[in-house]
């Protein structure tokens, strides 16, 4: 079995433990040893595993790892991995058993986290790093490019291109057609019925920008 450690040793953390957890319980793969964080001390227990340091730590790792990167902020996620330099650490997709990936010209990138009840259909595109969480859809001829995460229950129409670094809030819809801009936040709930610019926060039913982060 793989070594597998989880970096975030918050909420979504813990329940990529238990994705890891599941997967095994379908095909033995990892051996999971602990956790990476940065806000929490070397040593603290979590759920009867350690935290085995952050990422000044992780370099320092001397044997081969996989590790997950259950970061939500697509802008943070980002930031740690850029400072990953170690050839030990590697990362593979973690996908739930229970995930429909449609056969036909679907590719995902590595390091990405799909969790339970998600749906991908067909001709889809999924950078690297992304998040799916709990229940979401994705629909065809839809590219999500490198960092993205999206919360529970987020339901992607057809043919919706998703710059680097998106970040979609729980429940949140998003109509056909559409571009999301880089680093763009869309609130929980929303409704995207137009295509939305760079690095702005858009909510609302349809969603709005309300603030540039640029500026």
């Amino acid at each position: 079995m793989k070594k597998i450690a989880v970096y975030g040793a918050g909420g979504f953390g813990r329940e990529v433990k238990m994705l890891i957890d599941q997967i095994n319980a379908a095909s033995m793969t990892y051996e999971f040893v602990g956790y990476f964080d940065d806000g929490t001390a070397k040593g603290t227990m979590v759920n009867g595993y350690p935290v085995l340091g952050g990422w000044e730590e992780l370099n320092l790792y001397s044997e081969p790892l996989c590790i997950a990167y259950a970061i939500g902020s697509p802008a943070t996620k980002k930031k740690i991995i850029d400072r990953i330099s170690n050839p030990y650490v590697s990362t593979p997709s973690l996908i739930h058993p229970n995930v429909l990936i449609g056969t036909d010209d679907v590719t995902v990138g590595e390091g990405c986290i799909i969790c339970a009840g998600c749906i991908i259909t067909i001709n889809i595109r999924i950078g690297k790093f992304v998040i799916l969480n709990l229940a979401c859809t994705v629909g065809h001829d839809t590219v999500i490019e490198d960092y993205a995460s999206f919360m529970p229950g987020v339901n992607i129409s057809g043919e919706v291109n998703i710059k680097e670094g998106v970040y979609v809030g729980t429940g949140a819809k998003i109509i056909n057609q559409l571009d999301i801009g880089r680093f763009t936040i869309v609130g929980a709930g929303a409704v995207v019925s137009k295509t939305l610019p760079d690095e702005c926060t858009a909510v609302g039913i349809p969603a709005k920008a309300i603030k540039f982060h640029n500026q």
